[in-house]
């Protein structure tokens, strides 16, 4: 007798699952190509919608920590605990907010 395993072709289901392997594979890269693809069109046109101001003119001592905008309005957050809101128009301070520590 002989105990040599014979040297036929692959199962079916062998075959089957690595024809889906293949084509999970390659979805898998044809969706990441789409999102990058998708990413690099579309950041553009939003970083352009984006209006900032040219210039903003802090009162004296006030030093930016951050910064927000609205529709007709943006806001800078200073360092001295301040938020200063400003027209988007004419840039006018609109309104001071002082942040207080909770209790």
């Amino acid at each position: 007798m002989d105990n040599t395993p014979e040297q036929g072709g692959e199962p079916a289901n062998l075959r089957f699952l690595r024809v889906l392997v293949t084509i999970l594979t390659a979805s898998m890269i044809a969706g990441l190509v789409t999102i990058i693809a998708l990413i690099v069109i579309r950041v553009p046109k939003v970083m352009q919608s984006v209006a900032l101001p040219d210039a903003i003119t802090l009162p004296d001592g006030a030093k930016a920590s951050s910064f927000t905008q609205g529709p007709d309005w943006y806001a800078v957050v200073t360092k001295d605990d301040r938020i200063l809101i400003f027209n988007r128009d004419d840039g006018k301070l609109r309104q001071e907010i002082t942040i207080r520590k909770a209790k």
